[in-house]
């Protein structure tokens, strides 16, 4: 049964401006607060992740003091996000590498298409960073003097095939490029692959013909059907060339191998203590899923990984996506280590020698993140679908005003929708809204893919506006709550949602003199539907906000 909120106590927009056609949002906010972010750090200690909620396959690199780090983005714009920092655990978004449409598009892709691993690495005044546009073009690298940006247009690579392709650097002055792709002749298995090596014309940018090489075949130990070898990237050390990579797929069995040879003309052999990194078979740990690591040297002579993990609420139920996490890496007989045999990867630990002090926030930890719109740029945690396009959407005034351009965020064509990564379990997003005119729907959208979402907003539904809760599974929409509201268009509404871990829960603010006076819509919702194992693909959820068109 519908309920009646009245108008008592909401405020009138007065003296700005409001656009026909359009819905405005006043401002939106988000709060996080994890448990696991509020224990104790030892001394000199940080926490993990490093980069909390959808940042997966990390890549990272150092210029003198300076580290700089990308991960994955997948189809959402802008893409490729890099990450600045002084001391391997405090960082700063300073841009994002593709930022155009120039370089690349992904118009009608899923979400879970687009860019793959990344490999960002720095050589002589240049940065260069390769990646795959899957679906999108294939294998490209780009290059900027300045990681910030700008970066350049992809030097396309239609010779390298597959994906998550590495750039190494040899100190005889060759580049080499490695990759996964298809095996030798025909595959033995489902998840038989292989690594493969180009040599890279550094003056040309091109791959030099006939030098592709296979590295590994299969993984580990190919009697045992290895999976889904991937995420190559080789390292010279001490004479030795190691080539690290994921393997066993990106889920509960993921893993990090290593192999090495004395040169590039000899083949890898893997380490008998395979894998270096994984969670698998350990019990009860709140981290899983571990892989896709890339290692790091500090000025002091000290080694660091980064890598993918997941954070699960129940079984393997996580709606954050894969985080980038941080561990010290030690040297034994030649080989790298990172954990004792069947260790958990620990959620707190001692940081490098000369860490900062301060807050993780707002990449990890707890905290509240707001944007008042009072910028005439969106800040670079707002992501979209697909484009660069946002033509759509204006920042003037104090204010976001987005207009509908589909009826449905399951659309393959791009949807008037900005998000910001879910980056905890237990989470409120909240924001304010004008009541939108006849014809339109706006409000806030918990995103995991176009199918498997929740749009919390306000709508006019006859001769009076609600308030309704749309829920979408494997494509298909379906109203679980509305409530009638006696408001105008133009007046202002505050819409939250909070998650805990499995659920959410949707309140709507009817007094603007009194800040705790929330009344729910419907009933707590089943967050579990956003998760990875049950939504699929290789993206955390979003949360942001949605404008379109009422169907007719």
């Amino acid at each position: 049964m519908k309920q009646l909120i009245g108008a008592i106590g909401i405020c009138l927009l007065s003296n700005m401006a409001w656009s026909k056609g359009m819905a405005a949002f006043e401002w939106f906010e988000y709060k996080g607060n994890d448990k696991q972010f509020t224990e104790k750090l030892p001394e000199n200690g940080f926490r993990n992740p490093i980069l909390a909620g959808f940042y997966p396959d990390p890549s990272i690199t150092r210029k003198g003091d300076d580290y700089y780090l990308v991960t994955s983005s997948f189809a959402y714009t802008p893409g490729l996000p890099i990450f600045h920092s002084k001391d391997l655990v405090h960082w700063e978004q300073v841009g994002h590498a593709l930022s155009r449409p120039s370089q690349v598009e992904f118009a009608g892709l899923g979400l879970s298409r687009g860019i793959f691993a990344p490999t960002l690495r720095y050589h002589e005044g240049t940065f260069y960073l390769i990646t795959t546009a899957v679906d999108a073009g294939g294998n490209f690298i780009i290059t900027a003097k300045d990681p910030a940006g700008p970066w350049s247009d992809p030097i396309w690579l239609p010779e390298v095939g597959g994906i998550d392709p590495d750039i190494f650097f040899d100190g005889n002055g060759k580049a080499y490029i490695t990759h996964n792709d298809e095996p030798p002749g025909t595959p033995l298995y489902e998840g038989h692959r292989a690594l493969w090596m180009w040599e890279l014309n550094l003056d040309e940018m091109k791959v030099v013909k006939g030098s592709r090489k296979l590295l590994v075949n299969g993984g580990v130990d190919l009697s045992a059907k290895p999976v889904w070898i991937e995420g190559p990237h080789i390292y010279k050390i001490n004479g030795w060339y190691y080539l690290i990579s994921a393997e066993g797929g990106t889920s509960v069995n993921h893993s990090v191998v290593v192999f090495r040879t004395r040169s590039l003309d000899s083949p890898f052999v893997p380490y008998k203590n395979n894998p270096i990194l994984t969670q698998r078979d350990v019990k009860n740990t709140r981290v899983t899923s571990t892989g896709h690591a890339d290692l790091i040297q500090t000025p002091d002579g000290n080694w660091w990984s980064v890598f993918l993990a997941t954070r699960p609420y129940q079984e393997n139920l996580y709606n954050t996506g894969r985080e980038t996490y941080l561990l010290p890496v030690t040297w034994k007989d030649g080989w790298p280590h990172y954990l004792e045999s069947k260790a958990p990867v620990p959620v707190t630990l001692a940081g490098p020698i000369g860490m900062q002090a301060g807050t993780q926030w707002p990449l990890t930890g707890n905290g509240t993140w707001r944007d008042n719109f009072d910028t005439t740029k969106l800040k670079p945690q707002w992501l979209g679908l697909n484009t660069f396009n946002r033509d759509w959407l204006t920042l003037a005034d104090g204010k976001l005003q987005m207009a509908p351009i589909t009826t449905t965020i399951t659309d393959p064509a791009q949807s008037a929708f900005i998000g910001r990564r879910q980056q905890h379990q237990t989470f409120t997003a909240t924001t304010q809204v004008q009541v939108p005119e006849d014809g339109i729907a706006a409000g806030l959208l918990v995103l995991q893919n176009r199918q498997a979402n929740y749009f919390f907003a306000v709508r006019k539904e006859g001769q009076s506006w609600q308030g309704f809760v749309e829920k979408v599974v494997a494509g298909n929409a379906q109203n679980v709550a509305s409530v009638a509201l006696n408001v105008s268009a133009g007046e202002l509404l505050q819409l939250k949602v909070e998650g805990n871990k499995g659920s959410l829960q949707f309140f709507i603010h009817q007094d603007g003199d009194h800040q705790d006076k929330w009344s729910p819509v419907g009933d707590a919702q089943d967050a579990s539907i956003l998760s990875t194992e049950k939504a699929g693909g290789f993206v955390g959820a979003m949360v942001g906000l949605h404008v379109r068109e009422q169907a007719e």
